[in-house]
């Protein structure tokens, strides 16, 4: 069982990178979609995008290549998302604010 130790642990550490960088793709994917960014955290992504980057210049100071790729790749999801939901949060309010003016009626309950 020993001889498995360094392997599963390696295993593992790959396992979170891949979960981890992956983690990302569903928010960018709708993203594109839709162009809209109403349900995004501007405030989350910056903080994200400011946690990669120093992820990879720890990775850096360490030689840690698998470190620093994992964030590098996770760096550049996240931006991606930050970005795009800068782009979007205006087209995103604007549809909402003239539905509420412009949206069908509902009838009254006569009760």
């Amino acid at each position: 069982m020993s001889d498995y130790g360094p392997f599963l642990m390696q295993a593992a550490g790959v396992g979170a990178a891949i979960c981890s960088t992956t983690s990302f793709m569903p928010q960018l994917l709708k993203l594109v979609r839709e162009k809209a960014a109403e349900a995004v955290s501007l405030g989350m992504y910056v903080l994200t995008v400011s946690a990669f980057t120093l992820w990879i210049v720890y990775g850096v100071s360490l030689h840690s290549w698998p470190l620093v790729a994992s964030n590098a790749i996770s760096l550049g999801l996240s931006s991606a998302i930050l970005g795009l939901s800068w782009r979007y949060r205006d087209r995103s309010a604007a549809p909402a604010s003239r539905g509420a003016a412009t949206g069908p009626r509902r009838a009254r309950d006569p009760a």
